[in-house]
């Protein structure tokens, strides 16, 4: 089966290679258990492979036999520019590995459409060469579900896309965006992915949504991972758990992994260690 990298070495290896091309992947995850972590090494090393062989080959390693490299990739913000995502990534993953990414990660800023509707104030999120003339002005401004639908019609084929995130549209719930747009947009990514032939990954805080909110995005995508912090005696640790994915959790499933104990290091998100059925 054709896969595209998640760009966790570890975990890579585990799935035979990556996410199954053509699908939707939820990351849900606890405050800070590490699933920005994961979106952040993911756009870094499908971005690294192609710049510096050499740099992807001491922080990853061998691609699997089944894996591909997407040929772009596309990181998708609501709220924040391509320097923010930067820095953000920069906290994270050594800064040789963020710089060599860099040219190869495609931002695309969605603030001026997110905001636009808002009570903040233009020259909070207007660059200096941004205008509303720019956006279509007055009424016939661009919703922020068709400029975000347009721009995956035009970049998604074939490719990795990263959409951060899907918290921020809840908390943009409104007369003009109800729940249910946004619940059909994810189920509606489903279907468009496998046409698109790449792979999706959706960031979703999981304290924003109710349990009724979060199955019907579960239900609608093609796999979740959900990260979690985990206590143990005096000790909290970051773990991993791969939920309802097609192509992924039979792997797991045959190896007798339950949950996967995570690290944050210079390279970023890792397996550190895999709880298995005893």
């Amino acid at each position: 089966m054709a896969r595209i990298p998640f760009g966790v070495s570890r975990f890579d290896k585990v799935v035979d290679g990556g996410a199954p091309r053509g699908t939707v992947v939820l990351l849900v995850g606890d405050a800070g258990a590490g699933a920005r972590e994961f979106m952040y090494t993911s756009v870094t090393m499908n971005a690294v492979a192609h710049e510096d062989s050499d740099l992807f080959e001491l922080h990853y390693g061998d691609l699997h036999e089944d894996a591909t490299l997407p040929p772009e990739v596309h990181y998708l913000s609501f709220t924040d520019d391509e320097e923010t995502v930067r820095n953000e990534m920069d906290y994270v993953l050594d800064a040789e590995l963020v710089d060599a990414a860099t040219d190869r990660i495609e931002v695309r800023d969605f603030s001026p459409e997110y905001f636009q509707l808002s009570p903040v104030p233009r020259e909070w999120y207007l660059g200096e060469t941004t205008t509303l003339r720019d956006l279509g002005g007055g009424k016939g401004r661009a919703d922020v579900l068709t400029a975000l639908g347009n721009y995956l019609n035009e970049h998604a084929f074939d490719n990795l896309v990263v959409i951060d995130s899907i918290t921020d549209l809840v908390a943009a719930v409104s007369d003009e965006m109800t729940w249910n747009d946004i619940a059909m947009l994810v189920r509606g990514l489903g279907k468009a992915a496998h046409r698109w032939n790449g792979l999706v990954l959706a960031y979703v805080s999981r304290e924003t949504l109710g349990a009724n909110q979060l199955g019907h995005l579960m239900d609608a995508a093609d796999g979740t991972l959900q990260f979690e912090w985990e206590s143990g005696g005096s000790k909290r640790a970051r773990t991993m758990v791969v939920q309802e994915f097609s192509g992924v959790l039979s792997q797991i499933e045959r190896e007798n992994i339950v949950r996967f104990e995570t690290e944050i290091h210079d390279g970023g998100f890792d397996i550190s260690d895999v709880r298995k059925i005893r």
